[in-house]
């Protein structure tokens, strides 16, 4: 049985650096891709989460600016952290459970949420 189309995002870091904080994942599931949900953050989370969202935030940023991107090997896990607030729907009907649904950095929220990350225009994509 062939492994359903996945994207793989050439250049998107793997992790975040010196730890296992997965980013993006190596091959497609047997099963399809793993359904999107927004996952509240509470204020006391650890540090090291913190850290990696931030780490993602930043390589989305790096790697999409504020134009759309296609879902495709991005860790589910990781964009669950930050869907519906930071990293929205880019297409209507959206498919949450498709490597081919269409994502977009919400920059504004972004930037409210993350401070330390550099949002320079000329950085982006």
């Amino acid at each position: 049985m062939a492994l359903p189309y996945m994207l793989k995002h050439k250049g998107f870091p793997g992790r975040l650096p010196g730890t296992d904080f997965q980013f993006v994942l190596r091959r497609a599931a047997k099963d399809g891709a793993t359904p999107l949900k927004a996952r509240e953050r509470f204020a006391d989370r650890r540090p090291a989460d913190r850290r990696a969202d931030q780490g993602f935030v930043k390589a989305l940023w790096e790697n999409f600016g504020d134009q759309p991107f296609e879902r495709g090997n991005l860790d589910a896990g990781r964009l669950s952290w930050l869907f519906g607030r930071e990293v929205v729907p880019a297409e209507d009907p959206f498919d949450p459970a498709s490597y081919e649904a269409m994502l977009v950095l919400d920059i504004d929220r972004a930037r409210a949420a993350f401070p330390d990350v550099d949002f320079d225009e000329e950085e982006g994509f």
